[in-house]
């Protein structure tokens, strides 16, 4: 989506960002498009993610997606049966409940874990739950802020191995046309900036997979290059 979209095309995309509020994946709110659920699935492949770390569980619907994503990949023998996603968010009790609704064996494959990923203590809370020599692909879905995002990258980013991905979500905060109500931006912002730190320059920006036309995500697809 390097285009701004104008006339038309702005006013599909502010009706799929409607749509997008109110699906559900097995039941739950998961809130996100579908072109950007496809990339992802393209990337768990190409990576052999065997662990998603997702920042911001909300009501567990794309945890349940990274799970059963994660769950065809271990049938197609691409990872280890033992694989995971490590979800973090400031409280987990609604969340718990509804994956237990959608799943009461949820907890084999799935780990919540309470925290403010902007204090750093919190990624030592992840580690633990992480097999060792485990590829992770991160994904930051939290407040959509300079600060939060900023801090996902400089708390998580050391979870990547070569050549896998973090995926910042939601900089669509910072294109005037396309910002929803109520939220102020700085996701782009806090990308560029920490791009140049020691190890933001290990990533690069990978426009190219915004490739189904439109993403809520644009600049936020980073992947490692190197260790």
């Amino acid at each position: 989506m390097r285009a701004l979209p104008e006339g038309r095309l702005l006013q599909y995309w502010k009706e799929r960002e409607r749509q997008h509020l109110r699906d559900v994946y097995a039941g739950l709110r998961i809130k996100k498009f579908p072109e950007d659920l496809r990339m992802i699935e393209h990337l768990l492949w190409l990576s052999r993610t065997q662990v998603v770390i997702e920042l911001g569980t909300h009501l567990g619907g794309s945890t349940l997606w990274f799970r059963d994503r994660l769950r065809t990949l271990a049938a197609y023998a691409r990872v280890p049966q033992d694989f995971r996603v490590v979800t973090v968010d400031l409280a987990q009790g609604r969340a718990h409940d509804l994956l237990r609704d959608a799943d009461p064996s949820y907890a084999e494959h799935i780990t919540l874990v309470e925290g403010d990923i902007t204090d750093p203590a919190v990624s030592d809370l992840v580690s633990p739950h992480i097999p060792s020599g485990a590829r992770c692909l991160v994904v930051e879905d939290t407040a959509h802020t300079y600060d939060t995002t900023y801090a996902a990258l400089e708390h998580f980013s050391c979870f990547v191995p070569a050549h896998g991905y973090f995926i910042v979500e939601d900089g669509i905060v910072d294109v005037p046309q396309l910002r929803p109500p109520g939220m102020d931006g700085g996701v782009v912002p806090a990308i560029r900036d920490w791009l140049t730190t020691d190890t933001g320059r290990r990533f690069r920006v990978r426009r190219d997979l915004e490739r189904y036309g439109i993403t809520c995500h644009p600049h936020g697809w980073l992947q490692r290059a190197h260790s």
